[in-house]
Parts: structure tokens; sequence; C-alpha cells
């Protein structure tokens, strides 16, 4: 049994279920199975009651699940130390990024600070709300952009924008010549959404189960653009923010506030408070939060 392994029954744990959780991994259930019933040959214990209603924690389970902050918390923090080490001799920045983070920062923010710090050598990649959070716990990266604030420990996170979530509705769509909208509106409706890889697929499955209905998910995707396209094409409706609903400027399409809202699109950057402070991360955190000001006081356009 490894550290990797026992990551993968928190993640069950989490989920209270193995489809979902592999789901998450990007795994598949039977693999992540095998691994759960491997662990349990090697514990001699049964630590998942299967039923088939689904999954419940024994009480070895519990006691495992329990006290596994212990184990994987100081293995996570020596192994980000050990990175931010590597990675400040080597004057790098990993820069892990959720899903349109990018667009909001703008490509040309990036582009800026290699040109201002040529000696910095700075690097990128997207993913989904929720891996980018994983990928940053478990050590990887030494910058990441998030949605939501995180509550990881050993981080330090800067507020940097908020956009406000709306309905998103065809103009020729009843729905369209209302002022507001409400989430009881999103009732019976065919709904494009991002997946549950992403916070604003939580938040409005919550806000619709608070609401007494949920939702009909006629697609999950991971992005804006292709829920803006089915609206368009008017085959239901989705949400939205402000700056994705300008930047693609279509006209036939409509943005409606939430009346029981607001609810917000709150992006984070986190960076490690580790014990050896690193200076090129501190001149990319400079650099990023003065060139969203720039943008807000319009010096700079989005």
């Amino acid at each position: 049994m490894n550290l990797k392994e026992l990551e993968y029954y928190r993640m069950v744990c989490k989920h209270k279920s193995i489809t979902k959780a592999a789901h998450a991994l990007y795994m598949t259930p039977q693999g992540l199975s095998k691994i759960i019933k491997n662990m349990e040959n090697e514990l001699g214990a049964t630590l998942l009651n299967r039923t088939a209603a689904g999954i419940s924690l024994t009480v070895s389970g519990e006691y495992l699940y329990r006290h596994l902050p212990e184990v994987l918390e100081p293995y996570q923090q020596i192994c980000s130390e050990i990175r931010c080490i590597e990675q400040q001799e080597h004057h790098e920045i990993d820069l892990l990024s959720a899903y349109g983070i990018l667009r909001l920062v703008t490509p040309e923010c990036l582009a800026d600070f290699r040109q201002k710090y040529p000696e910095i050598t700075l690097t990128y990649r997207e993913f989904p709300d929720r891996q980018v959070e994983r990928l940053f716990r478990e050590g990887e990266g030494n910058v990441a952009f998030i949605v939501g604030n995180s509550s990881l420990r050993h981080l330090d996170a800067t507020f940097m924008e908020k956009f406000e979530i709306k309905l998103l509705v065809n103009r020729q769509h009843p729905l369209a010549c209302k002022e507001k909208a409400s989430i009881r509106d999103l009732e019976g409706e065919k709904l494009y959404i991002e997946s549950s890889e992403f916070h604003i697929h939580q938040l409005i499955m919550e806000k619709c189960r608070q609401a007494g209905f949920e939702p009909q998910i006629a697609f999950e995707t991971s992005g804006f653009s292709l829920c803006h396209k089915m609206v368009q094409q008017n085959k239901g409706v989705s949400v939205t923010v402000d700056f994705i609903f300008e930047d693609m400027s279509q006209s036939d399409l409509v943005m409606l506030p939430f009346e029981d809202g607001p609810y917000y699109w709150e992006t984070y950057m986190l960076t490690r408070n580790g014990s050896t402070p690193n200076p090129d991360i501190r001149l990319f955190h400079n650099h990023v939060m003065k060139w969203l000001k720039d943008i807000v006081e319009k010096n700079i356009v989005r």
C-alpha cells in the first residue's frame, strides 16, 4: 500500500462512491475498485460496505479515513517544499490554471512577464477547476489560478476578480423577456453546463436542489464555448459570466441576473507558503495583480 493508493481511498470516502471518485481521478471504476480491494487484503480488514444502494465506511474504514491527514499532509508538504527548492534554483514558474482564467488574465500578461524576466522560465497548464486543486494539493506546480477560495493548508490565496453568474438564454426563448431570472426558472429547461469538475456546476446543482428540483441537464462540457453555441441554436439554456459573454459578443443571446442571487465566479491565485520564499514567484504574483488592476482602470484592454 502506497501513499497514492491512500489518496485514492480518500477520494472514494469524499465522494461516497467508487464511480464518482474514479471519474474525478480520471480512472475506470474497475481499476479503482481493484486498488481498494488490494488495500483491504493488505490490511486484513474490510474498509467499505458494498450494497446495491452504494457504499459506506466500516468501523475500520472510518478509522483509516479519519487518520489519513496525519499521513498524507506531511508527505505532501515535504514534496511541495522539495519542488519549491528545485524550481527556485532553476528559476522556474510552473503555473496550473483552471479553464477560463487565462482568458481573464489575458495571454498578453504572461507574454509581458516573459519579456521582462527572460531569466525566468514560465510554463502553464490548464485543467478543470477541481483537478487544479487536486494537482496543487499533491505538489504539482508552484502557482495556481483557481475558481473559488481554497481551504488547502500551507497555501496563500490572493483574490483576483469575481464575476456574477447569470442565466444565458436565446433572444427567442420565453425567458428572454424577463429582466431577472430565478433558479426555479431552470426547472424543466434543457440545461447545458460545465461538468461536475467545475465549481459552477456544483453551485447551480446545489441551488436547484435547495429550490426542490433536479435540473434537466442536456449536456455537460469542459468549457463555456459549447454552452454558448447550444444556447445560440436555442437548444436550451446555460449559465455564464460577464467577461465570457462580452468576449463572445453574440447578439442573439441574453444574460439575466438571478434575482435570488447574486452568485459569483470568484478567482484566486494560490502560492505555497513554504519555509523558503521564492522571489521569482513574488515577481510573478505582483506582475499579475498589477496587470489585473490596469485592466480594471482601463489602462489595458482585455
